[in-house]
């Protein structure tokens, strides 16, 4: 199995699964399911010096994030879907 090894302020996510049902019980179709955009941080890069600028990483594996509805780069690995994302493009950590 590969592992993706993020570089610089990079962070690897994968996406929370799509509700299957309304709050009422209902179960939506597949093209009637929505993605949250809310997503699992997988792996975080080092951080270090990025631009000019020191960045320190902030985020940790196992985090729930909240990013922007097409930001990143889709990769897919071992039949796994993965969004790589700039720490600076996550919006906010889920408590």
């Amino acid at each position: 199995m590969m592992k993706l090894k993020p570089l610089a302020d990079r962070v690897v996510l994968k996406q929370n699964a799509a509700e299957e049902r309304t709050s009422s019980g209902i179960f939506l179709t597949a093209s009637a399911q929505e993605k949250p955009e809310v997503y699992e941080v997988v792996e975080v890069g080092p951080g270090g010096m990025v631009d000019g600028n020191e960045v320190k990483m902030i985020v940790k594996a196992g985090q729930q994030v909240l990013v922007g509805k097409y930001t990143g780069t889709k990769v897919k690995l071992d039949e796994e879907e993965y969004t790589i994302v700039r720490q600076g493009d996550i919006l906010a950590v889920i408590e």
